[in-house]
């Protein structure tokens, strides 16, 4: 019998409009090879269909996980870092509110396994991403994941990306209402919508249930819908408590309220309208300014809410934005297994322990969500297939990625949670602790980001062993408390919203650069990422297990009855809780543990010269350690006065830290600068920025404009969210500031 091959197969099972636009795909990138499209046009036409660039370490992942070394197809397209990949890259895959069928798990893991090192990955947005893809196979990949009706399409770039939820949508005693199918049917809606092609940057929509617990995070998005009902004429209706320009990146800002109550009916024209909005007044040139959160800062939320309305009256009339809602009640997940209680008698070991953590039970009796905690968000294809299998076995269809990086089963019978955890550990996905201290959230960091700065990854999987040893997800007071780590400014991990966060630097010391995390306190991971967390200061990556080990048992110690972590921190002071990590602040020499000078995961000496090559300076003067010093003094006492109330004097030190740094930097090429603030503002634009020694090797002048923008501006009167984003950005400031010193003290300079 003459086998048929996979193409074969899948002719019929792809809907025309995938098949249309991967067809579309393969033919830009025969073009691309046969330099008729130019790289700039091209790399945005991939990044939208999921495709990026990733570092590449020599065939090796720096959590060591070995790969093949492997050949770009058709060499690279052209010289330096605008290449489509010099060596494989990664694919991002959209998984709309994270919702996966057991088919489309068994798909997932064949292509990791055919295309990939055999690993995926889930995302803090509900996606799963592959590694180490070779751009020719891309084309391929897509076809055989649009045969199950999964799309790759404007994962990434600049368009609305994956559409996420909550995971406990529909099973949730707390929610307003099951918001799936909205999620579902607004993320088919935008998808390739004309609307939502001309934006200068990224848009994220998010949906949630409730307001009070943080299994969406709306208020860290660009729209942001909270599940609510409400009594009208006697009539129940539902609606939804609608945000707009939330975001985290390099200076998070918390989402505006734009309507306490936005009807089912409403939920796309206004989706739309926004989105047209956004592509109409959003920067389009400066990308550091370019995010929704921008324009909703710039203009006020009453400016910004009346140009979507009048945006919305203007509208011509769309089927679409209603007649979604004819099926709305329909949308009802079917329970695999009858609902049977759990019985008593002898459990298996481990079993309570992992119960206490991995179970949550759900609204209809008799049933639980059980979360797979996968051990920073990865899993094999074996382990990937073996879980489609349980699926079917336990659950059915009913299977979540979570945005803690986990798989979430739903609808499985109490009597079954034994067996279903037997199961998970005989494939080796039965460990406790999700949801918990112990369930560390990472960005990809430098293992394949090519803007890591530290190890994220290798951090988060110290912290995570650590922490396991110790048993701390079974600690009541700091059992629920989050950690998120992110490689850099950027917040992929999410540092902002965690009770301990941590991005990455790195700080020069002796003439070696030393990989650190800054230190962020007051984030808060509840009531859909309620506040956001500031820096306190850089400590050595090194040291960063003994911080979250001193502040967790101080937490602990000190705590008053059930005091929240925030609460803690407020009451007790940053400024206290930083003298605790005075001495984890200093750096060894590298005689005394050299250790310290190469990062987690990684035996090698830590160098940042892969993040790209600057201009350099001459001879390091003590007196620029000294400003940049003062700098970071000045930025943590602007911390304290914000946390004290006073937004004015924080704006002020804030203001002043960055001059400080300025005026540092400055000095190292031009030693007689005044102190004055206007010559160092302009010295520090002709002879570092001009010349581009300041600008970062991908963000370019981006950190400098944070000096400029609030340079002559008042520096009083401002309410307390600017000021919070004041101290951000001189924070951001004053890490570019060392890392152009770090340039700079590597050769000479010319100016």
């Amino acid at each position: 019998m003459e086998s048929t091959s996979w193409k074969e197969r899948l002719e019929g099972k792809i809907a025309p409009d995938l098949a249309k636009e991967i067809d579309a795909f393969e033919t830009q990138l025969e073009l691309r090879k046969l330099g008729k499209i130019e790289e700039k046009l091209f790399a945005e036409t991939r990044l939208r269909r999921g495709i990026y660039g990733q570092r590449y370490d020599n065939g090796q992942r720096n959590d060591g996980i070995r790969t093949q070394q492997l050949e770009f197809p058709c060499g690279p397209l052209t010289k330096g870092p605008s290449t489509v990949w010099d060596a494989p890259g990664m694919m991002r895959i959209k998984i709309p509110f994270g919702g996966l069928t057991a088919e489309q798990m068994d798909v997932l893991a064949e292509v990791a396994e055919e295309y990939s090192d055999a690993i995926l990955h889930v995302t803090t947005r509900q996606d799963v991403q592959l590694h180490f893809v070779v751009i020719d196979d891309t084309p391929s990949l897509m076809r055989r994941l649009a045969a199950v009706g999964i799309t790759t399409r404007e994962a990434c770039g600049n368009s609305v990306r994956n559409v996420t939820a909550c995971p406990y949508s529909g099973v949730c005693p707390t929610e307003g209402f099951d918001t799936t199918p909205y999620a579902h049917a607004l993320a088919m809606f935008l998808l390739g919508h004309p609307d939502t092609q001309d934006f200068g940057r990224k848009f994220k929509i998010a949906f949630s249930g409730c307001k009070e617990e943080a299994c969406a995070l709306t208020s860290m998005h660009d729209l942001g819908a909270i599940a609510k009902r409400r009594v009208a004429f006697g009539k129940e209706e539902r609606g939804f408590e609608l945000y707009v320009g939330g975001g985290l990146g390099a200076v998070p800002q918390e989402a505006k309220l734009f309507d306490e109550f936005l009807p089912e009916r409403e939920l796309f024209p206004i989706s739309q309208a926004i989105s047209r909005v956004f592509a109409r007044i959003g920067e389009k040139k400066n990308r550091a300014r370019a995010r929704l959160k921008f324009n909703v800062s710039k203009l006020g939320i009453d400016e910004f809410k009346r140009m979507v309305l009048e945006e919305r009256a203007a509208l011509p009339e769309d089927p679409r934005w209603t007649s979604w809602l004819d099926g709305i009640d329909r949308h009802q997940e079917q329970p695999l297994r009858p609902p049977i209680k759990l019985g008593k008698g002898p459990r298996p070991q481990g079993f309570d322990a992992w119960r206490a953590t991995n179970v949550r039970m759900q609204r209809q009796e008799g049933y639980a969500v059980v979360t797979v905690a996968l051990p920073l968000g990865d899993l094999t294809s074996d382990q990937m297939r073996a879980l489609a299998d349980l699926a079917r076995r336990f659950t059915g269809d009913n299977v979540r990625c979570t945005v803690e990086q986990n798989i979430a089963f739903r609808w499985v019978s109490e009597a079954d949670l034994p067996d279903l955890h037997a199961a998970l550990c005989q494939i080796g996905l039965g460990a406790v602790g999700a949801g918990t201290i112990v369930d560390v959230t990472a960005c990809p960091g430098t293992d394949t980001c090519k803007l890591g700065i530290s190890s994220s990854r290798g951090l988060a999987g110290e912290l995570r062993t650590r922490l396991a040893e110790r048993a701390m997800h079974a600690d009541e007071a700091v059992g629920d408390r989050r950690i998120k780590v992110s490689g850099c400014f950027n917040a992929c991990g999410q540092h902002h919203i965690a009770d301990l966060g941590f991005w990455g630097v790195s700080r020069k010391v002796a003439g070696y650069t030393v990989p650190h995390f800054q230190v962020v306190l007051g984030g808060k991971w509840k009531e859909n990422a309620g506040a956001f967390g500031l820096a306190i200061g850089a400590v050595p990556s090194k040291n960063i297990p003994q911080v979250v080990v001193r502040l967790t048992d101080t937490f602990r110690s000190q705590r008053q009855g059930k005091e929240t972590f925030q609460s803690f921190i407020q009451r007790i002071g940053k400024a206290k809780l930083r003298s605790l990590l005075d001495d984890l602040i200093k750096v060894p020499s590298r005689a005394e543990d050299a250790s310290f000078y190469s990062d987690w995961g990684d035996p090698r000496e830590y160098s940042i010269g892969d993040l790209g090559v600057g201009e350099c300076a001459g001879e390091v003067v003590p007196f620029v350690e000294f400003g940049l010093a003062e700098s970071e003094r000045e930025v943590f006492e602007a911390q304290l006065s914000l946390d004290k109330g006073d937004p004015d004097r924080a704006v002020e030190l804030a203001y002043q830290s960055m001059i400080s740094a300025a005026k540092a930097l400055t000095r190292s090429v031009n030693q007689n600068i005044k102190d004055d603030a206007e010559v160092v503002v302009a010295e520090f634009r002709e002879r570092l920025v001009d010349t581009k020694l300041f600008n970062d090797p991908f963000a370019g002048d981006k950190f400098a404009q944070y000096l400029f923008h609030v340079h002559g501006q008042p520096l009083s009167g401002l309410s307390p969210e600017v000021a919070h984003q004041r101290v951000e950005e001189a924070t951001l400031f004053i890490e570019a500031a060392h890392a152009c010193y770090g340039r700079m003290s590597e050769g000479p300079v010319q100016v």
